[in-house]
């Protein structure tokens, strides 16, 4: 494996991003989120419906850390206007 192919699967892998445990991880995978580029075009709501599937109970800290991820921050450091837009996402679709 070349230097740049090995850098580019880093920077692929969801392990190496902030907020990616190894569960969240192994569910992202579970429902076809295989790569951070493809959390990142998803995006967070979208990633957070397809592990509600898998994970009926997913709280909204794990949206929270799937949005600070492709942020690259931490979860609680996300601003207050995001958060509040993510819990308005989350409350909504918890009423479905």
């Amino acid at each position: 494996m070349t230097r740049q192919n090995k850098s580019k699967k880093m920077a692929s892998d969801l392990s190496n991003r902030i907020n990616i445990g190894k569960d969240t991880k192994t569910k992202l995978i579970q429902v076809g989120i295989d790569s951070f580029e493809k959390l990142e075009s998803i995006g967070s709501e979208q990633a957070f419906i397809r592990l509600q599937t898998i994970d009926p109970g997913a709280y909204l800290s794990l949206l929270y850390g799937l949005d600070g991820a492709i942020e690259g921050t931490k979860w609680n450091k996300l601003s207050p206007e995001r958060k509040q837009a993510l819990q308005q996402f989350y409350n909504m679709i918890k009423k479905k």
